[in-house]
């Protein structure tokens, strides 16, 4: 898994340093304001986060300190997760928002999750044997597979919200990429999460985010450089790469290990 706890852990110091200069949580991925406009402290709740998520990032960087690493960032990002918790509540009793507001605010949470998931299967491989290492690697690709089918029902009920941030020169249009990223992604969801072909899905998962990465994403920056958000959006869509890639890695490596040990055939 060493490349993409690499590109994970370079991600996680990147969202901690763009928290530390703008002195906030970047609304878009960590909506704190979700809890109310006006709580106290958020500054330096902020800041304390991001140092947690750059000595966490850096950590999972060294295989002595990957451990402790793998559990700052699993906080960090738990935080977040906790943050969109009242979206769900509001996306339900308010008029006119409907199931499609609901939807994206669990994939909010999704978002968060498949980089625990990812912070947690980095923990097992740094413990093995520890007494919690059973349990997370069965728990985490599951959690990380419902997430990802999350993102896609997020897409397929918000294409035009969606639809404006692809590129207008990639053909067909805006639509049918947001539609067909949505149906990939619960393809991608449901393999990992049964099992079934759960190694490729996660690799073109991860290409799917590199995509993004590099048509998609960057472009904001350029247009609104004194804008947190673009940084931020950027910093969690590598953090996503990182996750993605540490998942595929590992489903790799149990799937060699049952192969070697005879668990599964050997088809040639």
């Amino acid at each position: 898994m060493k490349f993409g706890v690499y590109v994970l852990g370079v991600a996680a110091i990147a969202t901690g340093i763009v928290d530390l200069v703008w002195g906030k949580f970047e609304s878009a991925h960590e909506p704190i304001q979700a809890w109310g406009d006006n709580l106290t402290g958020q500054g330096g709740f902020a800041d304390v986060v991001a140092i947690v998520l750059i000595v966490g990032g850096a950590a999972v960087l060294w295989r002595q300190s990957a451990r402790i690493g793998a559990v700052l960032l699993g906080i960090a990002y738990l935080i977040f997760a906790i943050f969109w918790a009242p979206r769900i509540y509001w996306t339900m009793v308010i008029p006119g928002v409907g199931w499609p507001g609901t939807i994206g605010a669990i994939g909010g949470i999704g978002q968060q999750a498949i980089v625990i998931a990812a912070a947690a299967l980095i923990y097992a491989d740094a413990t093995p044997g520890s007494r919690w290492t059973s349990s997370i690697t069965r728990i985490a690709p599951l959690v990380f597979g419902i997430s990802v089918i999350f993102f896609g029902l997020a897409h397929l009920t918000g294409v035009g919200s969606t639809a404006p941030m692809v590129p207008k020169w990639i053909p067909p249009n805006a639509d049918f990429w947001v539609v067909f990223t949505g149906i990939a992604f619960i393809a991608a969801g449901i393999a990992i999460s049964s099992g079934v072909l759960g190694v490729l899905a996660a690799r073109l998962l991860t290409l799917m985010f590199l995509v993004f990465a590099a048509l998609v994403l960057p472009r904001y920056i350029f247009q609104y450089p004194h804008n947190e958000i673009p940084w931020g959006s950027n910093a969690y869509n590598l953090a996503a790469v990182g996750a993605t890639w540490v998942l595929a890695d590992w489903l790799a490596g149990r799937r060699r290990l049952r192969l070697q040990t005879g668990e599964i055939p050997n088809a040639g």
